[in-house]
């Protein structure tokens, strides 16, 4: 808050209904503490200045920094929004024009003002817009400038569980972590992602993604080819069962004291089954675990099943692999470009994947 910002409502009030720390000072004289304008400017996402009355407005655009929350803009490193509120008049006078000109030449966002009932007793524009329209403004200002925005995305990911009975089951070790973090990255660069998932306890962290649960590798089949068509690209990172029981039971196998014979058949391979539709246009991503030879087969499966690229790692690189943080990767793309990444948690290894991902469609 601006020191004059308190004649109109308490720091006290506003950090009650908040349920937030509410700064007005450099120092707090009680405390002796210092309220570090540097370290807020660097900490915030998005700095929004509402109300912005013709003063502030006026401090913004000169650099007259003497007051915290001055600083603090001056300091921020953050895309910044202003909704201004005064007068009619203060609104339309010229001073005030330039100066909301100059702050948009300086990158600041305006949030445009309202028409309605003034602090004078006239009405007209200089109303600040309401909180839910400043939220509604910048919600959409900042999906414009996203680089996946209406771009539909399917992931896979988890394993694949195949029944032997009503108990039992083939699959692997899979926990879903990193097709989940890859889901996340997307729906957080703007795409609407449809996220199949096998068997998993991960959740996702954004909204903006359709979850549809599976079991099998027939189920995470019908589930792909439903969606692949409407969808910009596919990144499948789901460790599908490979075989699946020819006659799973009805009923739970009693322990036998000899062993017994469980006849399984292949599973349909879903990623050769959509680089076989794939349309032009259409990206298709495809993971590569590995235990040996591991660029000479994840070349083979890139070639074969018609992907733009392929995710390779293996199982004998330390902090690789299923259920764990950390991933390490190489990227290999149609051309037969290989980039090696380092050891990195599976968030930032998402984000490589994403980043290749956002450079091709944009190509």
């Amino acid at each position: 808050m601006t020191p004059d910002a308190t004649n109109f409502i308490t720091p006290l009030t506003l950090s009650t209904l908040s349920k937030n720390p509410v700064l007005v000072d450099y120092f707090v004289p009680e405390t002796g503490e210092w309220n570090n304008h540097v370290e807020l400017g660097l900490w915030a996402d998005i700095l929004i200045i509402a109300p912005a009355s013709a003063n502030t407005l006026a401090k913004m655009a000169t650099g007259l920094c003497d007051n915290l929350l001055m600083a603090v803009y001056l300091s921020a490193k953050c895309p910044v929004y202003f909704a201004p509120a005064m007068d009619l008049d203060m609104w339309k006078h010229s001073a005030t024009q330039d100066n909301i000109s100059k702050l948009q030449l300086f990158g600041n966002i305006l949030v445009p003002p309202g028409t309605g009932e003034l602090a004078s007793g006239l009405h007209g524009e200089g109303r600040m817009a309401e909180p839910e329209e400043i939220a509604a403004f910048i919600n959409t200002d900042l999906k414009k400038k996203l680089p996946l925005i209406d771009q539909k995305i399917m992931v896979t990911a988890g394993p694949t569980y195949e029944a032997i009975d009503p108990v039992r089951f083939i699959g692997n070790h899979s926990s879903g972590k990193m097709g989940f973090a890859i889901a996340d990255e997307l729906a957080k660069l703007g795409a609407d992602v449809t996220l199949i998932a096998g068997p998993s306890a991960q959740t996702s962290k954004q909204k903006n993604i359709t979850r549809i649960d599976v079991v099998s590798a027939a189920e995470m089949l019908e589930a792909c080819l439903q969606n692949f068509k409407n969808s910009t690209a596919c990144v499948m990172s789901a460790a599908v069962a490979d075989y699946t029981p020819v006659n799973p039971l009805n009923q739970k196998i009693k322990k036998q004291e000899k062993g017994f014979t469980i006849n399984v058949k292949k599973t349909t391979d879903i990623l050769g089954e959509l680089g076989k539709i794939k349309q032009p246009g259409q990206l298709l991503v495809g993971f590569a675990l590995e235990t040996n030879d591991e660029e000479k087969n994840a070349v083979g499966k890139l070639q074969k099943k018609n992907l733009d690229f392929i995710v390779l790692n293996s199982l004998n690189d330390e902090g690789a692999g299923f259920k764990k943080d950390t991933n390490k990767i190489t990227i290999i793309d149609s051309n037969l470009q290989t980039t090696a990444y380092g050891l990195k948690s599976k968030e930032d290894v998402a984000h490589d994947i994403c980043t290749k991902i956002v450079e091709l469609i944009k190509k």
